[in-house]
């Protein structure tokens, strides 16, 4: 089965209009009409390629209103990377961690804020049921979710009610709140709010919708943030999302 998915992701890249659209995407969501523009071929022939990086999760839909928005999902390729590539690699610090750094220098980095706003959204196929996956994404978070404000004595906790909280506990009664659930639908959805590693003045939403495809569990990934934006905080959070959810797919498959 997962020979299969990297055939046909290959075979997906192998035409290069669709890599042409993968290239646009890395820059952010664009509509389908806008796409359209940009290349010398009818829209159908446009919404052909569209459907095929789609089948493979190369791209995710969204749609505001009558708009079809379509965006970069890295997730599959990062699987094609960690496959043939990472294991000859040393690990480098996870793109959270830098951010960490980032803001904990201060000074002139807080200068480059600006209001602004980012959308990110990604889906993975995890081989596990829908009742399996969502288990492991609430009551198995200690094990998947990677990135830690304290490194020693913590442990994360996601109490999956309106108005429980995910958060780090130090002990002693000391820990961090990573966000607070705002709707909960056993083995659905979830969706929370929180900083995700972002500080000062900013509003950042985040969930997972689940959809049962055979044997198998789509996990969809929305996180919205608007504010005093870094200008690397989209890309460093975009990173990591691709991390995690690869992370909460081993913990589930493993099950």
């Amino acid at each position: 089965m997962i020979n299969e998915e990297v055939t046909h992701l290959f075979k997906a890249l192998s035409h290069p209009t669709r890599v042409d659209i993968l290239d646009l995407l890395k820059k952010g969501p664009i509509s389908t009409g806008e796409l359209s523009e940009q290349f010398d071929v009818s829209r159908y022939a446009i919404m052909k390629h569209l459907t095929i990086l789609e089948e493979v999760h190369l791209i995710v839909v969204r749609r505001q209103g009558r708009t079809r928005l379509n965006f970069l999902n890295i997730i599959p390729l990062q699987e094609v990377y960690n496959r043939w590539v990472s294991k000859y690699e040393s690990k480098m610090a996870t793109s959270l961690t830098n951010l960490k750094t980032k803001l904990e220098a201060g000074g002139t980095e807080f200068m480059k804020k600006e209001i602004s706003s980012f959308q990110i959204e990604q889906e993975i196929e995890i081989h596990a049921p829908v009742e399996g996956v969502f288990q492991s994404l609430v009551n198995d978070i200690n094990n998947w979710w990677e990135f830690r404000l304290h490194a020693e004595n913590s442990h994360l906790t996601l109490d999956a009610t309106v108005g429980g909280f995910f958060k780090e506990n130090w002990g002693n009664g000391q820990g961090a709140i990573w966000g607070t659930v705002l709707y909960y639908k056993e083995n659905e959805e979830i969706r929370l709010q929180g900083l995700l590693g972002m500080t000062g003045a900013v509003n950042s939403h985040y969930g997972y919708v689940l959809e049962n495809k055979g044997n198998s569990t789509i996990v969809k990934l929305s996180h919205s943030a608007v504010g005093l934006l870094d200008p690397n905080w989209e890309e460093a959070h975009s990173k990591g999302w691709t991390l995690l959810l690869n992370n909460l797919k081993e913990q589930a498959e493993k099950q």
